[in-house]
């Protein structure tokens, strides 16, 4: 076979306005603009983008510009794009459909999963087979071998096969971002070298059937505890053995994050916690920076997390482009004695019950009526969650 090189990056979430800050969209339009400045210096003979293009099926115009426009530079200098699509560039309804396919149609992208065979060759090199995203554990359990039934995977023999895919396989060590993974191992074919695979968002790799897996991770910060990640993409270089070579190269216009997170707040008064976590953002303020003060404990008897001063947390960067706080405090707990009176009665259903706890502890600080309305929303909630049934929790949290 032929050597040859390729370009494997996922996740890159164009069009987030994080926090509702246009800098913030921007950040992202920037880190595809040094993607495709890196990729041509590069020139590999492909790249394939593992989903998560976007970060919505229906892109600004401005960021869907940003793209073509970078597009248009790979295919000027000859670099093929491969894709599949990823849960936040395709929505779960086929009216919407995805951004992807018009790309296509432009000739600007090749979109595996849409194609004959959902597989790109390149004669005497490799072979690149692609699947949808199903957005959930059932749908993909059901879609998928329905879709590799019409379309097999063919990986040929003495080249370099790959197989592109997005979202989170059932393997130690893949940690899915707060989601069950959607896929068993048992549901991707074998007889590929490497498993171009995109969602998680922290770089991971290891061995996987006759190749290896790996998730090249995001290229900006989607949300806070990803800060710490290393962001880019993997650079693959293959001989004419077909033994690969993987470099992680990393970006260098990823907006900085300062996580203030060491703190535990247990005991300490509201008033005195704020006069501490303002004290840290001003420790910690830089140009241009995101600064994200975590605040974590149980705070005293009868204190409440509104005392917190959050106002004046976020005043006190005057270099950062934005304070973030997070606010994880917990409110001394419902007493012990209250909620055994609650849960040892035998005769009630586990539902009344759980409707007079949260009533409880809501009672204490809102109205009989509001106490009321939030433990009824709070007792809904529970079996879309345990379900899984997020447009049925969007739904009720959006009525409340």
């Amino acid at each position: 076979m032929k050597a040859f090189s390729f370009v494997h990056v996922s996740d890159l979430h164009l069009g987030y306005s994080q926090y509702g800050l246009e800098v913030r969209r921007q950040d992202f339009d920037n880190v595809l603009s040094e993607l495709v400045d890196r990729v041509v210096e590069l020139k590999p003979d492909f790249m394939i983008i593992s989903g998560d293009l976007f970060h919505q099926p229906r892109p600004s115009n401005v960021t869907l510009e940003n793209a073509i426009r970078n597009f248009k530079r790979l295919k000027d200098a000859n670099i093929p794009v491969l894709t599949v699509d990823g849960s936040h560039d395709s929505a779960p309804n086929t009216i919407t459909g995805t951004i992807l396919y018009p790309l296509d149609s432009a000739g600007l992208i090749y979109h595996l999963p849409r194609h004959n065979g959902a597989c790109w060759c390149k004669q005497d090199c490799c072979y690149v087979y692609g699947i949808p995203n199903y957005h959930t554990r059932n749908k993909t359990q059901e879609g998928l071998p329905k879709f590799m039934l019409e379309n097999p995977p063919v990986p040929v023999k003495d080249v370099y096969n790959i197989f592109a895919f997005h979202g989170a396989v059932d393997l130690q060590g893949v940690k899915p971002p707060y989601i069950e993974a959607e896929l068993t191992p048992d549901l991707l074919p074998s007889g590929f070298n490497y498993y171009a695979a995109g969602h998680i968002h922290e770089r991971f790799s290891a061995n996987f059937k006759d190749g290896c897996i790996f998730y090249s991770g995001c290229t900006e910060t989607v949300s806070y505890d990803e800060a710490r990640y290393p962001k880019g993409f993997n650079y693959v270089q293959v001989n004419e053995a077909g033994e690969s070579q993987v470099e992680q190269i990393e970006f260098s216009l990823s907006r900085q994050f300062v996580i203030l997170d060491e703190t535990d707040f247990s005991g300490i008064p509201p008033a005195k916690v704020t006069e501490m976590v303002i004290q840290m953002v001003k420790d910690a303020d830089a140009a241009g920076a995101v600064l994200v003060p975590v605040l974590k404990g149980t705070l005293p008897a009868e204190a409440s997390r509104t005392e917190v001063d959050i106002a004046q947390i976020c005043a006190a960067g005057e270099k950062a482009l934005l304070v973030h706080p997070i606010v994880l405090l917990r409110e001394s707990a419902l007493l012990d004695e209250v909620a055994s009176n609650i849960f040892e009665d035998s005769f009630k259903d586990l539902k009344t019950k759980s409707y007079e706890y949260f009533l409880q502890i809501f009672s204490e600080r809102y109205s009989k009526e509001e106490a009321d309305r939030l433990a009824t929303s709070a007792l809904a909630l529970i079996e879309p969650f345990t379900r899984k049934q997020d447009e049925k929790v969007r739904q009720i949290i959006e009525e409340l």
